[in-house]
C-alpha cells in the first residue's frame, strides 16, 4: 500500500497524487508540492489515503510543505504579475499582427516560467513574440495552444440553465459528445439549442444518455406495429421517460389515439416493412387508376370536339364551295392509264380535240 495526498491547482481541474512525506495533511488545506514545471501552490481535497501499488504510477512526486502566510502572499504577488504578462503579452501580440487570441496567462510559485494559453485557427508561428517577451520578463516564456473548449474552462461563464459553465465548475475531464446523444433524447437538432457558450455540444448531454439508451430497449419505435391489449395498432408518438406510448389501432373506426405502457406492446417484427409494402403497392394502383381515368376523359373530350368540328364544317346539299377553297378533285377507280410514247421514248403529244375534251369529261 501507498501512502497520498489528493492535490488540485485549479478549480474544478484534475486531481493529482503526491506523497505527504508522512506529514498528515487534511481535505481543504493548501500545499506546496514538486511538479514537473517547479514549485505549485495546490489545495488538498483528499488527506492521507492508503492506495494499492498498482493504481499509483511511480515514482510519486513529494509534497515540499504545508502552506504558511508567507507563501499565500507569494501566491497573490504572483497573481498580479500574471495579469500585467497578459496586458503586456496582448500588445506584443497587436504590434507583430498574429493571428492568435490570448486566453490567459499564470506564472510557477517559483518564478521560474511564465505560460501564456492561446487559441488560433491554425499553426502560428510565436518565435520572435518569445524573444520579446524573454526580454521583458527575464525567465523562461512557454505559449500553448488550446481548444475552445479549455478556453471556456478557463475563462469561465453561465450556461443557457443559468448555472456556472460546469466544466469550470466540477467536471475534470471532457468527455465526448456526438450527435447521436441528441437524436436519442428527442432534442431539437438545432445547433443553436444544443450547443454550449465554447460553440461546441452540450457536455450534459452525456448525463442522461446512459438513462435513454436503456429506456430505448422496452420504448417501441414510432410507425412500429405493436400488439396492446385492445388489439394491433401502429406506435404514433412515445414518450421514454414517461413509459408510455400512443397507438393507432386498426378496428378504431374514428383513428383516435389510445394511450399504454410500452411494457404492455409487443412489437410485431417485419409487420411494419409488409404494411408499408402494400400500402406503397395501394398507393401505385390508386395513382394509376386516376391517371387512366384522367386519360380516357380526354379521349372522350377529344372524339367529341372532332365529331362537332365535323357536323359544322360539312357543306349543305347543292351550297356552292366557299370562295378560295380548294376544289376537290374525283379520283375514279382502276389503274391509271399510261400516255402513249413514239419510238424515242417521248410521249406523243395529243390532239387538239382529245386536250379540250379532257376537262370537259372531268367537270
Amino acid at each position: 500500500m501507498t501512502t497520498i495526498i489528493g492535490v488540485r491547482f485549479k478549480t474544478g481541474g484534475k486531481m493529482y497524487y503526491f506523497d505527504p512525506q508522512g506529514v498528515p495533511v487534511s481535505a481543504g488545506e493548501d500545499v506546496i508540492v514538486e511538479t514537473a514545471r517547479g514549485l505549485e501552490y495546490g489545495q488538498c481535497v483528499q488527506g492521507n489515503t492508503d492506495v494499492p501499488d498498482q493504481t499509483v504510477v511511480q515514482p510519486l512526486k513529494r509534497m515540499v510543505r504545508v502552506a504558511t502566510e508567507a507563501d499565500k502572499k507569494t501566491l497573490a504577488r504572483n497573481k498580479k504579475r500574471a495579469d500585467e504578462a497578459f496586458v503586456i503579452c496582448k500588445r506584443k501580440i497587436e504590434e507583430r499582427g498574429l493571428e492568435m487570441n490570448l486566453v490567459t496567462a499564470e506564472c510557477t510559485f517559483d518564478m521560474n516560467k511564465m505560460l501564456f494559453y492561446f487559441t488560433a485557427d491554425g499553426r502560428v508561428d510565436f518565435r520572435e513574440l518569445v524573444k520579446d517577451l524573454a526580454s521583458v520578463f527575464r525567465t523562461r516564456i512557454e505559449l500553448r495552444q488550446i481548444g475552445v473548449r479549455d478556453e471556456a474552462k478557463m475563462i469561465g461563464g453561465l450556461g443557457t440553465c443559468g448555472r456556472e459553465l460546469c466544466c469550470c465548475s466540477y467536471l475534470e475531464d471532457f468527455h465526448p459528445v456526438s450527435i447521436n446523444m441528441a437524436k436519442d433524447q428527442n432534442l431539437s437538432l438545432n445547433p443553436a439549442k444544443i450547443s454550449g457558450v465554447c460553440g461546441r455540444l452540450m457536455c450534459c448531454l452525456k448525463y442522461e444518455h446512459e438513462a435513454y439508451a436503456e429506456l430505448q430497449k422496452v420504448t417501441p419505435k414510432q410507425g412500429s406495429v405493436v400488439d396492446t391489449p385492445e388489439g394491433r395498432g401502429k406506435v404514433i408518438t412515445t414518450q421514454m421517460l414517461r413509459g408510455t406510448c400512443k397507438v393507432q389501432l386498426d378496428e378504431s373506426p374514428d383513428h383516435t389515439l389510445t394511450e399504454f405502457q410500452c411494457v404492455d406492446c409487443c412489437v410485431v417484427k417485419g409487420a411494419c416493412r409488409n404494411r408499408q409494402n402494400a400500402a406503397a403497392m395501394a398507393e401505385e394502383r390508386r395513382r394509376m387508376e386516376q391517371e387512366a381515368a384522367k386519360q380516357q376523359k380526354k379521349q372522350q373530350a377529344e372524339a367529341g370536339e372532332a365529331s362537332e368540328e365535323a357536323q359544322g364544317e360539312q357543306p349543305a346539299e347543292g351550297a356552292a364551295p366557299a370562295e378560295g377553297a380548294p376544289r376537290r378533285r374525283r379520283r375514279r377507280g382502276g389503274r391509271r392509264r399510261r400516255k402513249p410514247q413514239n419510238a424515242e421514248g417521248a410521249p406523243a403529244q395529243e390532239s387538239g380535240a382529245q386536250a379540250a375534251a379532257a376537262p370537259a369529261q372531268e367537270s
